[in-house]
């Protein structure tokens, strides 16, 4: 395939006067693009990219630096910022904005067989940023490079948002710089009363949509953005979009959002996604993640430092007065955004709790329900240290040993949990189901599921409900096995699953709860052991859904106390009942060794 020369788009007309350019701005670390990760795929020749004599000699998934220089150079040579502090220059993108969102999201390539072709890794962005940070503008420039800059026919760009006026919050900045492009006001037509702008040379459009709008036929969208995420009362839209782009060889689906207050609504889920493909870009290769929000928790501040170490800008401490701690939620702050603006606000919402959420969220970018998501997954990757082949490959090992046991058990939706820690930090579980939950887990973990029940890794019984002598008869083959101290359970389990067990066993049962008096000192120990490596979960993969899963509620005038929250089970499909059972084993486990037998330490007596 011949290789793609592009220049530049044709300089401004003599008689407009060049915008001035915005003053100096802070600048953020150089960025190697090239060390960014990415698939390790090999398919396709040399790039053969060119733009304005510089060609791209890179093959297989790369950054493409002349496409990145193409877009920045749209932004830089074809726009003018439409509003606020910088209004009539041009627009120079910010380092930030040119080299963390800008290079990476259309930069990144990989070769795709279906076109013969390369193509755009990142179909898929999700920005998350604190208020006042120059997104309307930046999606505005984004709207348009798609619309005449991208190199489609026939392209459709649609924006949405929660009604057609905040849509147009987006679509009106895109129509001011137009008007203030010489090239772009003489290509494009601006029809005001279908709010479209139509650029007849391809036979492209871009228009805005509300949410509610029927998105079902007819639309093929090449680009489509999707603004204030949190507004959005399911993902109906999102989907309907997403699925009728399916035509178009490398087309780009963007969320926009602050953070949400809502943790059960589709936002937070759409957030928290961002934020593990942010932590792990292998989970979705195709999913570009720009995340910037003020840390809650000495957990989350430590693993900001983890995923982006050496950054000046990221925050010192959890402090959400410490002016140093704001730059990171907000990127802009110092250029276009004002820090006195800033500090006013902050002034207010220290004497008012309500300000202070309206603070927190809109302007530290936090979420201000009390729950919050809680193991960071490259702790816990970082603690498998060997994967077992077979749930039975970890148990063989550590026959005849000394453990504590835990037992989360389920009503009808769940999933039954029973865990067995051991002094070396080794973890063992058992996960049972009835099959009437197959149907329903596998979608959500795309079929996953299925593959852990035929693994063996979950047993699943037949029926409706759980079959309990199951239950009681694995539990028994591990007394077997184990030296089990004893058993740490919910007293929801009930009085008769723990006779029958002490019955069968003559375990000892030591009732417990998910309370903050019960939960906080586990949950404290299980992360202790997480950030110093001294677990060993072997890549339990059931374990490690639901470690992804689950959330922890701190109350507000005593941050150190935590217990696990479950998620609401019909709406989010989420599982996390192995992690109780595990931390009602570790909470045997801090009680102790039972006190040794009096014949033990002096002998006896004759």
């Amino acid at each position: 395939m011949a290789a793609r020369t592009t220049t530049r788009p044709a300089a401004k007309s003599p008689r407009t006067a060049t915008p001035r350019r915005p003053p100096s701005r802070r600048r953020s670390p150089v960025v190697n693009h090239h060390k960014r990760w990415r698939p390790s795929s090999r398919a396709g020749g040399v790039c053969g990219y060119t733009l304005d004599g510089k060609t791209c000699l890179r093959r297989g998934a790369h950054y493409c630096e002349p496409r990145a220089d193409k877009v920045v150079a749209f932004f830089r040579e074809l726009l003018v910022h439409p509003a606020g502090a910088f209004a009539g220059t041009r627009f120079e993108p910010g380092a930030w904005q040119e080299h963390e969102i800008l290079r990476p999201l259309f930069g990144e390539v990989v070769y795709s067989r279906q076109w013969r072709r390369y193509v755009r890794r990142y179909t898929r962005a999700t920005i998350v940023m604190a208020r006042k940070n120059g997104k309307s503008a930046l999606l505005s420039g984004i709207a348009l490079y798609m619309l005449v800059g991208d190199d489609e026919q026939s392209a459709e760009v649609y924006g949405a948002a929660a009604n057609t006026r905040q849509a147009g919050k987006v679509f009106e900045p895109a129509t001011k710089m137009v008007r203030r492009s010489p090239v772009l006001a003489k290509r494009l037509l601006h029809n005001k009363a279908t709010r479209r702008l139509i650029d007849e040379k391809t036979g492209s459009h871009y228009e805005v949509i509300p949410a509610d709008a029927d998105v079902e036929l007819g639309h093929n969208p090449h680009c489509f953005i999707l603004d204030e995420v949190l507004s959005q009362p399911d993902g109906s839209l999102w989907e309907a979009m997403r699925t009728a782009a399916g035509a178009r060889c490398q087309p780009l689906m963007i969320a926009i959002t602050t953070e949400t207050k809502d943790g059960t609504s589709f936002g937070a889920d759409f957030i928290d996604e961002a934020d593990r493909v942010q932590a792990q870009p292998d989970r979705a290769a195709h999913h570009f993640a720009f995340v910037r929000k003020t840390p809650r928790t000495r957990d989350e501040l430590d693993q900001l430092h983890r995923l982006f170490p050496g950054r000046r800008d990221l925050p010192i401490s959890l402090d959400p007065w410490d002016e140093r701690n704001w730059s990171w939620s907000n990127p802009a702050l110092g250029s276009f955004l004002s820090l006195q603006a800033l500090r006013e606000e902050a002034e207010e919402a220290r004497r008012s709790p309500k300000l202070e959420n309206a603070f927190r969220q809109f302007r530290l970018n936090q979420r201000v329900s009390q729950v919050t998501r809680w193991i960071p997954m490259d702790l816990w990757d970082a603690n498998c240290r060997e994967i077992a082949p077979t749930p039975e490959w970890a148990a063989e090992r550590l026959i005849g040993q000394q453990c504590w046991g835990g037992l989360d058990l389920s009503s009808k939706l769940d999933l039954t949990a029973w865990s067995l820690t051991f002094p070396g930090g080794e973890v063992l579980w058992r996960f049972w189901a009835p099959e009437s939950v197959t149907e329903l887990l596998d979608g959500p973990t795309n079929g996953a599921y299925t593959r852990w029940v035929q693994d063996g890794w979950i047993t699943e019984t037949e029926g409706d409900t759980i079959d309990y002598d199951r239950i009681y008869g694995d539990v028994e083959v591990d007394h077997g096995r184990f030296r089990i101290i004893d058993v740490t359970y919910d007293k929801w389990c009930g009085e008769p699953v723990r006779q029958e067990i002490e019955k069968r066993t003559r375990l000892k049962m030591v009732e417990s709860n998910t309370t903050f008096a019960r939960m906080t000192g586990p949950m404290a120990e299980l992360m202790r052991q997480l950030k110093g490596t001294e677990m060993e979960h072997f890549g339990n993969p059931v374990a490690r859904w639901m470690a992804d899963n689950i959330e922890c509620k701190r109350p507000r005038d005593d941050p150190d106390r935590m217990r696990p929250v479950k998620p609401d089970r019909d709406k989010t499909f989420k599982r996390i009942d192995g992690l109780p059972a595990q931390l009602f084993a570790i909470d045997g486990r801090m009680r102790g060794l039972p006190k040794p037998s009096i014949y033990e330490t002096q002998g006896m007596a004759l």
